[in-house]
């Protein structure tokens, strides 16, 4: 039975939306979660419910990681927040799986720190699932993990990014694409050629460089670069999103005909939103972590963590970590810190 611990306390609007979206998930899906936070304040929440009382249990943590915490500053000095004490149910075999919604930086902290990373892996990356053109999807990875990103992480990015498409997206041999300012392999910084050259010698399906205008085209399964370019793709895609809703709306009630064509296509506009929308996809996978880590937006729905929830039960019930594993074991120790091997 799978038991996934969530941050009762992380996000904009925790505890109410965390709460709300658990008992979604409970009711639609069966799960068995551990609600980790301020019991008292938990249990309040809880109350406004109707639900399986035996589907969700709390777990007393009285700190409380503040978005604008310093992450490695508050795992130290709050031991008790409640992301560290659902990280470590997660390591002590208490729960399978962890999902927040909090301060991304303390989750990755706490989660690399307690759980450790998976043998081979150097650092861990955010990944993301964004609709394409083509009807599909496509993984970014790093969305904002680490900034100070090598070349071998590209690769090791690679890697774990195919293994996660192949196991939850069903796709059999995914393009691997690296984000850069040009197709040519001798374009882009010192740091994306090195990452191109030890991608081109690996064994997955590595299609070369990408640029910006080819993310949302479907023309790659996964998209490769370091944590603070991903961040900054994913913040302008975001705001891109509900501009374009902004500009629709204001051009389609000009007058009464725009806002008669509006009503007419009103279902195709509700299907272009829920396509576009974050809470669809619920959360984004840590991978590299020696556990099952998801990481929600701080502004997550209820709706969005009850997904993030769905996320974390099937990343564990594929059980990624190993494909990750068995993956990385096609490579020699050298191989997987950069280095050629010695003929």
């Amino acid at each position: 039975m799978i038991k996934i611990a969530l941050d009762g306390m992380g996000g904009d609007s925790a505890p109410g939306v965390i709460v709300e979206g658990a008992v979604e998930a409970v009711n639609e899906f069966g799960y068995d979660i551990i609600l980790v936070g301020q019991e008292s304040i938990l249990k309040k929440e809880l109350a406004k419910y109707t639900y399986d009382a035996g589907k969700i249990v709390i777990e007393h943590a009285p700190q409380v990681v503040d978005m604008g915490d310093s992450p490695v500053a508050s795992i130290r000095a709050k031991k008790n927040s409640s992301v560290s004490v659902a990280v470590n149910l997660v390591k002590e075999k208490k729960a399978n799986a962890l999902v927040s919604a909090g301060n991304t930086g303390a989750t990755v902290c706490a989660a690399s720190f307690n759980l450790g990373l998976l043998k081979g892996i150097e650092r861990p990356g955010i990944s993301i699932v964004f609709p394409t053109s083509n009807k599909g999807n496509a993984l970014m990875i790093d969305a904002g993990a680490n900034i100070d990103t090598k070349p071998i992480h590209l690769f090791q990015y690679g890697l774990m990014a195919d293994a996660y498409c192949k196991f939850i997206l069903g796709k059999q041999n995914p393009r691997v694409g690296l984000l850069s300012i040009g197709e040519e392999k001798t374009k882009g910084t010192g740091f994306v050629k090195e990452g191109h050259k030890l991608l081109d010698d690996s064994k997955i399906n590595f299609i070369g460089n990408i640029e910006g205008r080819d993310i949302f085209t479907g023309g790659c399964d996964i998209i490769l670069c370091d944590g603070f370019v991903g961040n900054v793709v994913l913040k302008v895609a975001e705001s891109l999103a509900g501009a374009v809703s902004t500009l629709l709306k204001r051009e389609l009630s000009r007058n009464l005909f725009t806002i008669w064509g509006a009503l007419l296509c009103r279902s195709t506009f509700e299907a272009l939103k829920k396509e576009l929308d974050y809470a669809e996809y619920g959360g984004a996978p840590l991978l590299g972590i020696n556990g099952t880590c998801i990481i929600s937006h701080g502004s997550s729905s209820a709706r969005a963590i009850k997904n993030a929830l769905k996320v974390a039960d099937k990343f564990t019930r594929q059980d990624v970590n190993k494909h990750i594993i068995d993956g990385l074991g096609q490579y020699s120790g050298r191989e997987m810190h950069g280095k050629k091997e010695e003929r």
